[in-house]
């Protein structure tokens, strides 16, 4: 953790302090939460409009009042956590109470929410104040941030570029400093893909780390979860420990102590054992010049004392895909079904979550059960890699970032995407296992595009995994890499 004693008041120097040091100078009152507020709100009216990263952006007297409010609770000695005086913009998939919560999609454009998910109040009751909603996919379908209500949000380093998704517009106001951390969620990579577009880092927690809620279901929705991310694994860790921890309405949830992840990430890594599992034997399909940016990055490893093998769990890769496609679209035809029933309602989705409905729809209870089989197998596939490996590592996304205006890839490397999604098939195997995961950068093509790595630990290993990305961005400092739209 930062150790600095001195902070320069600026607008500009508030917000280029990392999180930790910001959360420091606001306990020691060494800025007023009202001084963060400005800055912050000033930097997201020099970039938002350039990128669309932020929506529903809420009244600057309101939030400059919150922010007095927050500086004499210090006056009077009361100190709400680590995240007293930040200002925050949830996913616009996660529920806000007094703010809307559209999901991307025409047909919640006015819900407003009576209460926070369970993500929300945690950041609240430690300090938080929320400035809006960072932008999403319609209901996070896709790795590309679109959707009727707001528009695109851009890449933060190539504004002509996507900026991934689904919690793309989270990213990306952490590139661009709109936001001191962000929190995400992530089914396919929701997380990883877009924390790799632009440059900063995603963690996807263990299955039952971060508590989804309020939730219709909290048994067999087992494929999304939400996280943070942030523009460092130490301050992406931090907020970890706001998030997560144990609640009784979700039986599931994690009970160890969240306050772990506030300790030190320093770890010595000689002699650790990396597999290194790439396009899974050619399994997938990769744009020229991915893999080998990402195989340059393995040296990282290296230097910190790793070594680092090729990898390849023993398991049928098709068989692992069919098992994705039927567990997602018997979530999403129970989310939605009810929206794309209606025909009404039909008109205003996408194409793409009307078929995702369709599917589930047409799903046999068989092919149900065989899914939910192949996700077993294929979990104890990968407990076989880690009693040779201590950690898993394959590219986080399978192609750089495509033109904004794109809805996705049809096809790589000459290969034919089958569907909207198969192009970020690389992220499905730690989703379907529930395991932590770190998506860290990688660096940048020759275009000065960005790609990431996915490290991924054994069950439960948080902390071991924050630990390992830790060790791996002091080694590589891929992460100091400033985007050009900063100046």
């Amino acid at each position: 953790m930062s150790t600095a004693t001195t902070v320069d008041p600026s607008p500009a120097g508030i917000v280029e302090l990392d999180a930790l040091s910001l959360s420091q100078a606001i306990a020691a009152r060494r800025i007023s939460c009202r001084e963060v507020m400005q800055a912050y709100l000033a930097q997201m009216a020099r970039l938002n409009p350039r990128v669309n990263a932020l929506v529903s952006l809420q009244p600057e007297e309101a939030l400059l009042r919150q922010a007095d409010e927050r500086d004499a609770q210090l006056a009077r000695g009361e100190h709400l956590g680590w995240m007293h005086g930040f200002p925050q913009a949830p996913k616009d998939l996660a529920a806000t109470a007094g703010i809307p919560t559209t999901m991307g999609s025409l047909t919640l454009r006015n819900n407003v929410p009576r209460v926070d998910a369970l993500v929300v109040e945690r950041a609240r009751r430690a300090g938080a104040i929320l400035v809006g909603k960072s932008n999403t996919p319609e209901f996070g379908l896709g790795s590309n941030t679109f959707n009727r209500v707001f528009g695109i949000t851009r890449n933060a380093f190539d504004p002509s570029r996507s900026a991934g998704g689904s919690s793309g517009g989270a990213a990306v106001a952490l590139a661009l400093r709109m936001l001191p951390v962000a929190d995400g969620s992530d089914m396919m990579g929701s997380l990883r893909n877009p924390a790799a577009w632009n440059n900063v880092v995603g963690f996807r927690p263990s299955l039952g780390r971060v508590p989804m809620l309020p939730a219709r279901d909290v048994f067999f929705q087992q494929l999304s979860t939400e996280g943070p991310m942030a523009r460092s694994v130490a301050e992406a860790a931090m907020l970890l420990s706001v998030q997560a921890g144990f609640d009784a309405r979700c039986p599931q949830s994690i009970a160890e102590d969240p306050r772990r992840f506030a300790g030190s990430l320093q770890r010595d890594f000689r002699g650790a054992r990396i597999g290194w599992l790439g396009d899974l034997g050619g399994h997938l399909a990769t744009e020229p010049g991915l893999l080998p940016l990402c195989e340059q990055a393995l040296r990282h490893f290296e230097a910190i004392g790793c070594t680092v093998e090729p990898a390849l769990p023993d398991f049928p890769l098709e068989r692992l895909w069919r098992s994705w496609l039927s567990l997602r679209q018997f979530i999403i035809s129970g989310l939605c079904g009810e929206i794309v029933a209606n025909d009404k309602l039909r008109t205003l989705v996408k194409p793409e979550l009307v078929w995702e409905v369709e599917q589930g729809w047409r799903l046999p209870a068989t092919e149900l059960w065989k899914a939910t089989v192949a996700r077993t197998e294929w979990t104890l596939a990968l407990q076989a890699l880690f009693t040779r490996f201590d950690f898993l590592v394959l590219p986080a996304a399978q192609v750089f970032p495509f033109d904004a205006e794109q809805d996705w890839p049809k096809s790589i490397a000459g290969r034919s995407m089958d569907t909207y999604h198969r192009w970020m098939e690389v992220v499905i195997g730690p989703t379907l296992a529930g395991l932590p995961v770190a998506a860290v950068p990688a660096g940048f093509s020759a275009e000065g595009l960005p790609t990431g790595l996915q490290i991924v630990g054994p069950a439960q290993q948080d902390f071991a995994t924050l630990q390992m990305a830790h060790a791996y961005e002091q080694a590589s400092q891929y992460t100091r890499r400033r985007s050009p739209l900063l100046g």
